[in-house]
């Protein structure tokens, strides 16, 4: 991944924010948060945002997996401040969409994260429900200036 885009080192630019806390065994040798538990907190906040958005459609057996997680580190985070993953949806397909994701401390961004998530039934892939869609599109993450557009 490249350097982030700017606009993904403001917290406010997400719709959903959880704070996390970190614990001791998240230490590496180094003192700060280790890279694989960063991973594990951006992992957590994913699954809280898509909980928070409501509309699982598992009655009608779709699953939703992860296809990719490419993780960009910006700077340290240190024990034992809480560390807050920002979240919001940044492309919508026809089968998969894209979770953008920040991970902040102190109001500064540590690290960012981009997972391509795909829905599954049955047969395959399978073409993202209208109403999820909808619901997907009112919690995008973008720059406050297109926000306001």
């Amino acid at each position: 991944m490249a350097k982030p885009d700017s606009w993904r080192l403001d917290i406010d630019n997400y719709p959903f924010q959880v704070s996390l806390d970190t614990r001791y065994q998240d230490l590496d040798v180094m003192g700060h948060v280790n890279n694989v538990a960063l991973a594990g907190l951006f992992e957590t906040g994913r699954i809280r945002f898509h909980n928070s958005l409501g509309r699982h459609p598992r009655d009608k057996g779709v699953r939703w997996l992860v296809a990719a997680v490419n993780l960009a580190f910006v700077d340290e985070a240190h024990l034992p401040d809480p560390i807050i993953i920002a979240s919001g949806i940044g492309h919508i397909g026809n089968t998969s969409w894209h979770i953008l994701s920040a991970a902040f401390q102190h109001g500064e961004c540590v690290a960012v994260c981009d997972t391509v998530v795909v829905t599954h039934g049955a047969e395959g892939r399978r073409i993202i429900d209208p109403e999820v869609r909808e619901m997907m599109q009112a919690h995008l993450a973008q720059p406050k200036q297109m926000a306001q557009s």
